[in-house]
């Protein structure tokens, strides 16, 4: 028998939506709701302290997952579900830099670990962007002829940056620098993180889905701003051309170039930042975009802690990715647990893989900065 911590069906809010027409029942799926998460298993992975690879650039030996794992993605291939997840080592003057490990499960809940990290800083051109601060937060999707692309954060210990890179079976990884190469170095020199590149699902598969001939990207930290793609690796952001529209990120003091899709919302759980979670989903009434929110201390939602990690969803425009129809009033997942409320950083559920997986949806998030999780849903016909 599954048990389960809680029961994230908010008020007011249905995961699927009827109305009758021709004495017909006719299904709309609006947002993916309820999930909950699932006592047994979680938190579903632990940093260990006997994993060690040889880092290219200390060129010594390190316990590279030493401190903590968080803030996964999610890959299904075949029977199997594999997470790409954030590790830490507890060394430098970061204490701690990052890399990517790669774990992988036959029932969604139970992990085996790879010994080495499968994306990390190196002697390589990208160096001075990775080191030594590491890359952060993966999110995975594939194309097509199966190549699985990871937008993940190159960070330097001032600066973040949206990288990418390929591979072909998830533990051989090539770079490519940032997402926003092609686009010109003032975007390449300007803080980005979080890539969230549009897909549909098929067979557990999550497949980049083109728009109007593009790939699309949701992204962004303080704002939810877009990029479009040909090719999944070169990205061009989508700019503001209405100067009233342009406003001052807050964080870095800097005026925005870049077309908000969303932003935050006073008086509520996504007060003080909004930040990309997994890929966003295909259905046939739009595109349902997960998304990570922090709690302003001063202007935020009084019934969470200070800076509390929540997550959101919103709905947007099959036919125009631009174009936000419907957001959920209230988050649907919240810290709540001990391993949630306490850890590297404290109140923190950060969302970052979702798979459809022995006929549910699992998500799968950071607690804590600390550990992973997982809640789930049940199977949805879209």
């Amino acid at each position: 028998m599954l048990k389960s911590s809680k029961l994230f069906l908010l008020s007011g809010l249905m995961l699927i939506t009827f109305s009758q027409c021709s004495n017909k029942t006719e299904k709309s799926v609006k947002f993916l709701l309820p999930f909950t998460k699932n006592a047994e298993v979680n938190p579903c992975l632990l940093p260990t302290t006997n994993r060690s690879f040889v880092c290219p650039v200390r060129q010594t030996e390190v316990l590279w997952e030493e401190k903590d794992v968080f803030n996964p993605a999610s890959v299904v291939k075949g029977d199997t579900l594999f997470l790409l997840y954030r590790a830490e080592d507890v060394l430098g003057k970061y204490h701690g830099t990052s890399r990517i490990g790669l774990a992988y499960s036959l029932d969604g809940y139970h992990f085996e670990k790879y010994n080495e990290p499968v994306l990390f800083p190196d002697n390589d051109e990208l160096k001075k962007f990775e080191w030594e601060g590491g890359c952060e937060d993966p999110r995975v999707v594939e194309d097509q002829n199966g190549v699985y692309y990871m937008t993940y954060t190159a960070y330097d210990g001032d600066k973040a940056r949206l990288f990418v890179a390929t591979s072909s079976d998830l533990r051989q990884w090539t770079k490519h620098g940032s997402v926003f190469k092609k686009a010109g170095n003032e975007y390449v020199d300007m803080w980005s993180k979080s890539g969230s590149i549009l897909c549909r699902e098929e067979n557990g598969k999550m497949i980049a889905q083109k728009v109007n001939g593009k790939y699309w990207m949701y992204w962004g930290e303080s704002n939810i701003y877009m990029a479009t793609s040909d090719n999944l690796i070169d990205w061009n952001p989508i700019l503001e051309t209405d100067p009233d529209k342009m406003v001052i990120d807050k964080m870095r003091n800097y005026t925005v170039p870049f077309k908000i899709l969303f932003s935050t919302r006073k008086g509520k759980f996504d007060s003080e930042l909004v930040e990309p979670g997994p890929p966003a989903l295909y259905t046939d009434n739009g595109f349902i975009f997960i998304y990570n929110s922090k709690n302003s201390p001063d202007f935020g939602d009084k019934n969470l802690a200070q800076g509390s990690y929540a997550a959101g969803q919103i709905l947007t425009d099959k036919n125009d990715p631009t174009k936000v129809l419907d957001r959920l009033d209230n988050y649907f997942i919240t810290p709540d647990q001990p391993f949630e409320i306490t850890g590297q950083v404290n109140n923190v559920c950060f969302v970052e893989g979702l798979a459809h997986f022995k006929n549910k949806w699992l998500l799968y998030y950071g607690t804590a900065d600390s550990k992973i999780a997982v809640a789930e849903s049940g199977s949805v016909d879209f």
